[in-house]
């Protein structure tokens, strides 16, 4: 059975991340169903060719077996809360000690990685008793982590308006100068949700950041608004999770979808549920929000803290959902942890191309269908770099043995 911890390569068979040395990905099968090589070399895919026609460039190039996996652009996780991963067992309230916080982010980072999300967009408490602490810690997790992933931080105030939100407000903007590059929140908490987002959308114009937002509000008057507020603002708006939206009269949603897409948002949904603040029982309405023109991505949420105990920070988890609860086709869910992930942000597109990112995943399997439902065995690429790897192996035995499994393309006992 899989073993849940990334086990990035040996220093000796792979380079530092100064000095790449070129990598061939050896007969891949891509979803088209080509059978591939994939060489890269500088960060990028150099070239893409049918099986055996490539070589690695240069006498440090290495060659790593793919036969038997399929090989995808890498998933990004949109929705991750790097300050409070990992604390479902701790005894008594979540400890925002720096060195806590900077150990639970980075491993939670690296349990993501080894799932496949080379990018991880991580929502951080700003304010209250944590002040900017727990922004630092994951700020230094980021750090430590370069090379492996990339990791970015949402800094996220509780209270704006009036009084009380004045202190928040000043530690918004300290947190931009501090080194969050996304500025968010969640304006159902403040007494003025309004005076919220204006001040959000104001400190994001001062510093050219994106905004991300929760909400889980079922009031589409305020949904709209919020939309209309945010949408005109680059360099891009995401919200999420709006789960509202499916305990809304079907017209009711279908008019407030139409405003979001006018709006020009990205919705992140929690197929997966368990955020604070969000509602466990469902999900935003993805295929009518994707039949009103929104783009919708999908993020893993709480990993294993008090709001989803069990949580796996697994996009591909996510896009299984997406296809078996929601109804959407593989190709769409997928995409929607990885191409739409990475578009909501502001990361490049990637395909399995000459010229494009090299932030890949490989999973052990025939077609994506199959890779969703038994995503075991996964090889995660980086900026051209092998960064993890996950195997499985299954027996059957009895009391005269084991058994024999009759699979040769994966090999014995080996399962996708």
């Amino acid at each position: 059975m899989p073993d849940s911890q990334p086990q990035p390569p040996h220093s000796s068979s792979s380079p530092g991340p100064a000095e790449p040395a070129s990598l061939l990905l050896c007969g891949a099968r891509l979803t088209d169903g080509r059978t591939v090589d994939v060489r890269l070399g500088g960060g990028r895919i150099e070239a893409v060719g049918t099986a055996g026609s490539l070589a690695p460039a240069g006498p440090r190039g290495v060659r790593v077996d793919l036969a038997g996996h399929l090989l995808l652009p890498a998933p990004a996780e949109p929705h991750a809360h790097g300050d409070t991963a990992l604390t479902a067992d701790a005894a008594g309230p979540v400890s925002y000690d720096a060195t806590d916080v900077q150990r639970r982010a980075t491993e939670a980072t690296l349990l993501q990685l080894g799932h496949g999300a080379t990018a991880v967009r991580a929502h951080v408490r700003v304010g209250d008793v944590q002040g900017l602490g727990a922004l630092g810690a994951v700020l230094r997790a980021r750090r430590a982590l370069r090379g492996l992933a990339e990791l970015t931080t949402v800094a996220v105030p509780r209270v704006l308006t009036g009084v009380a939100g004045a202190d928040g407000l000043a530690m918004l903007r300290d947190a931009v100068k501090m080194g969050a590059s996304v500025v968010g929140g969640c304006p159902d908490l403040d007494p003025d949700p309004t005076g919220y987002v204006e001040a959000v959308l104001e400190v994001a114009s001062e510093h050219g950041c994106p905004v991300d937002l929760h909400t889980d509000a079922d009031d589409p008057a305020r949904l709209a608004r919020l939309a209309a507020m945010a949408g005109g603002l680059r360099p891009g708006v995401t919200l999420g999770p709006c789960a509202g939206l499916s305990r809304l009269p079907s017209d009711l949603a279908s008019r407030t979808a139409d405003q979001l897409a006018a709006a020009g948002v990205t919705v992140v949904c929690l197929p997966q549920g368990g955020c604070a603040g969000a509602d466990r029982r469902g999900a935003a309405p993805v295929r009518l929000l994707r039949a009103a023109g929104v783009r919708v991505a999908a993020g893993s949420g709480a990993l294993r803290d008090v709001s989803n105990p069990v949580g796996r920070g697994d996009p591909l988890e996510a896009a299984y959902l997406l296809a078996s609860r929601c109804g959407l086709r593989p190709e769409e869910a997928y995409d929607a942890v990885s191409s739409s992930a990475r578009a909501a942000m502001g990361l490049p597109e990637v395909r399995v191309e000459a010229g494009f990112p090299a932030e890949l995943l490989a999973v052990r399997g025939e077609g994506l269908a199959g890779v969703l439902s038994l995503a075991y065995s996964r090889v995660v690429v980086h900026g051209g770099r092998v960064v993890a790897r996950t195997s499985a192996v299954r027996e059957y035995g009895n009391s005269a043995g084991s058994v024999e499994l009759g699979l040769p393309r994966q090999g014995r006992g080996e399962v996708s």
